[in-house]
Order: C-alpha cells, then structure tokens, then sequence
C-alpha cells in the first residue's frame, strides 16, 4: 500500500543571483513499512530531495511537483510539505550534534516535541520522552535523559535524534546519512534499530547515504541519483547484482571489498557537472566511456518496468555484458 508519492520533483535555487537546479524531475513512490535508499555522490541531490519532502529547503527556493501521501490511514492524498513535517513525517539528521539544542536536557528535548506536536501535557509528554529513550535503545534513560547532547555519545545522540522523531508518531521517516559519523559497530546498532522500529511501527523509511553496504543490507529498493535526476531505480539485489547505468556500475565498482586489495580502487574519473550549467543529453555522458553521440545529445527518461533506468544503451551494454566489463563482480 502506497504511503508517499512524488511526481516530477523540480527544486530551484538560488546561487550568485542566479537560479539553479540541483534537483530535476525526480519522481519516487513509498510503500508503507518499505524502506527505500537513495545514493549518489555528493551534490547529487539526495539530501535536497529529502528536505523538499519535508519542507526544510533554505530560503529563497521553489519546488514544484505533485506530492501525495497517506498519513492518516485515510487514502493517498495531495500535502504540502511544510504543513506534514513533524505531523506524520519526520526527519532524522545527519550530524545530532548540531540539529539537538546544547542548551536544553535530552529528555526535555524529546518532551518538548511531543508537547509542542503531540498536543500532550508535560508530564506526559515527560513519561512519553523516557518511554521512548528505552525503546530507541538508551540504558537508563532516566539518568542520561538528564544529560546535555555533549556528555552522550555519537551513537547515543542519534538515537535521542530517532527519539526526537519518533515523539509525533510519524508513518514517514526521512533518514538523511544518519549513520555517516558513527563507527562501525554503533552503525550497525543503529541500522538493526531502524529494521525493528519499521517492523514494530510500520514505518515507511527514505534513507540517504554514501554507503552502498549499507544500503544493500538495509534497503527494499534502491534509487541511484546523479546530477539531480534519477539514473536508475529498481529493487535492491537487481540493482546490486546487474546495475543497468553505467554510473550505477562504477558506484559499485569503486566501494572498497571485504578483502584487502592491491593497488587504489578504481575511481570514476571527472566531476558531476555544475548546476548551473548541465550537459545536454544525458548528464553523466561526459564522464561515461560507453557514451556515443545520441548519449549526448538526447533527453532521457526512465524506461523499464520494475527496473527502471535512464540510460538509453542499458539493454545493449546488458547483452555485451558491460557489468564485467566495468569491474563489478557478480555475486
């Protein structure tokens, strides 16, 4: 059952005075307790796309599209995204550090979303707070819920941030490289955190990240931005296992294996375009060394069925066996 959808996201900035685009014509679709993962490189536009769902684009910015979801069990219906944050979805940041106030007691942080959200009085919304401290995995959250943000650890600021999310009872949550600067056993903690709060609450989560393991393991489905349009979209082991984008492809063969290597990783050579001057044809044609004349010059749209891709060569790379040829090993 369909809990989010968005068609042709378009998000404009403005830089210098003049009007950009890092976002264009992202269109994207959220089943409830599906957990869907967005990758790219940096400046792709991943984290824009978040807050654009949620309305916490910095002014002055404009985004136009349709934006619909079901967030009280009533249908699918057209929202504004100013109007749902914190009433149905929820965003949880990438650094708790700077988005918790130092100024303000943990506990109290999260009573005081679920005072100011929830409606509730203040010693429910207190015994609301602590409740949640236990169930996001915080040991005595009396004690620590009397701490500042600066006296808990990474691990357990982002959790206090989960908590802080989880205090209006959300159906959406908005995940935006909540894992970045945690060490590897604490991400783990937090990633088996977010697999038990979807199942226990029914959580439709978007979670954004760098990490392509990460998404692998956590992930129903996978989108794969570049240049601020989707490249390719599908369900997490295809899109792992027979990537249909080069870019996609050279994602995968750049992240560093299990195993100790010889010699740096490959590298996808060149840079995403700038924003405000972006290649005709397809935006990652530039960088891409299957990339003929028709690859430069022709708009692209997603084409496919479940596996979808905007890479108009996909079927005949696929049939030359491009996967191999690009480095990424088959599992």
């Amino acid at each position: 059952m369909t809990v989010l959808s968005v068609d042709r996201l378009r998000v404009e900035l403005v830089r210098n005075r003049t009007p950009i685009t890092p976002v264009d014509d992202v269109s994207l679709s959220l089943d409830r307790g599906e957990i869907l993962g967005i990758a790219g490189e940096s400046g792709s536009g991943k984290s824009l796309t978040l807050k654009a769902l949620s309305g916490l684009l910095p002014v002055p910015s404009s985004v136009s599209g349709a934006f619909c979801a079901d967030l009280d069990g009533r249908g699918v219906a057209p929202y504004r995204p100013a109007d749902v944050r914190g009433h149905g979805i929820s965003f949880v940041f990438q650094e708790p550090m700077t988005a918790l106030n130092p100024t303000m007691r943990v506990v109290d942080q999260i009573a005081l979303h679920a005072r100011v959200v929830g409606g509730l009085g203040k010693p429910s919304a207190r015994a609301t707070a602590l409740d949640l401290m236990s169930d996001v995995g915080i040991p005595d959250p009396r004690r620590r819920g009397r701490m500042w943000p600066h006296e808990l650890s990474g691990g357990l600021r982002q959790r206090v941030m989960i908590g802080v999310a989880l205090s209006s009872n959300p159906k959406i949550l908005l995940c935006d490289e909540p894992t970045t600067a945690l060490d590897g056993s604490t991400q783990d903690q937090i990633l088996a955190l977010l697999l038990r709060l979807r199942d226990e609450r029914q959580l439709s989560i978007i979670f954004v990240t760098h990490d392509l393991a990460v998404l692998r393991s956590l992930c129903d489905r996978v989108a794969v931005m570049y240049a601020g349009r989707l490249a390719e979209h599908g369900p997490t082991t295809p899109v792992f296992e027979t990537p249909r984008h080069p870019y996609t492809a050279l994602l995968l063969r750049s992240t560093p294996p299990m195993t100790p290597v010889n010699g740096p990783l490959p590298a996808i050579a060149g840079q995403p375009p700038d924003p405000g001057a972006m290649p005709e044809g397809c935006r990652f044609a530039p960088r891409c060394d299957w990339a003929n004349e028709p690859c430069r010059s022709t708009e692209h749209t997603l084409v496919g069925g479940v596996h979808i891709t905007s890479c108009i060569r996909s079927d005949e790379l696929e049939h030359e066996g491009s996967t191999t040829r690009l480095g990424v090993e088959q599992t």
